[in-house]
């Protein structure tokens, strides 16, 4: 059974910063990419960040600058440090995995979300 455990959100005033962090754990063969998405009140879920496992990462435009993603191998964790919070950063944010299988099959693994909220 896989597990990712998000950390480190809250409430914070704009221009302020929070660390997210999600540790994974359990049976895991292969990781292909982590990443953060984020879902607003009354709005779909969005990409905000992803990284690799060649350590390439993506950022959706408007996180681009003030975000960063990183991985901590040694504690397994993938990290999103955000500077310069805006009140459109608010939703709760989740971890996730694209894994891989021996057979080179893939599939996408959440996490339970942590909220974030950035007030004006």
């Amino acid at each position: 059974q896989v597990q990712l455990v998000e950390s480190g959100g809250g409430l914070v005033q704009a221009g302020g910063s929070l660390r997210l962090s999600c540790a994974h754990s359990g049976s895991i063969f292969s990781i292909n990419a982590m990443g953060w998405y984020r879902q607003a009140p009354g709005k779909q879920r969005e990409l905000v960040a992803v990284i690799t496992s060649g350590s390439s990462a993506n950022y959706a435009d408007s996180v681009k600058g003030r975000f960063t993603i990183s991985r901590d191998y040694a504690k397994n964790t993938v990290n999103l440090q955000m500077n310069s919070l805006k009140p459109e950063d608010t939703g709760v944010y989740y971890c996730y995995a694209n894994l891989g299988r021996p057979d080179r099959t893939t599939y996408n693994y959440w996490g339970q979300g942590t909220q974030v909220t950035v007030s004006s």
